[in-house]
């Protein structure tokens, strides 16, 4: 029982960084894109509205 406690110990102590690692760098990784995205979005809607302007 004892060694099957390690065991699971040693399995855990392997996997649970590997996952929240993975699942850190996902998230972190999606909200710099839809970050970066979300200026220049931002930044073309003001060079379409300053075009816009110009024009009239």
């Amino acid at each position: 029982m004892k060694l099957l406690k390690q065991h699971f110990e040693e399995v855990m102590n392997f996997w649970v960084p590997v996952v929240l690692g993975t699942f850190k760098v996902l998230v972190l990784g999606t909200f710099m894109f839809l970050a970066i995205k979300s200026h220049y979005d931002g930044a073309k809607k003001e060079k379409q509205k300053k075009k816009e302007m110009d024009g009239q």
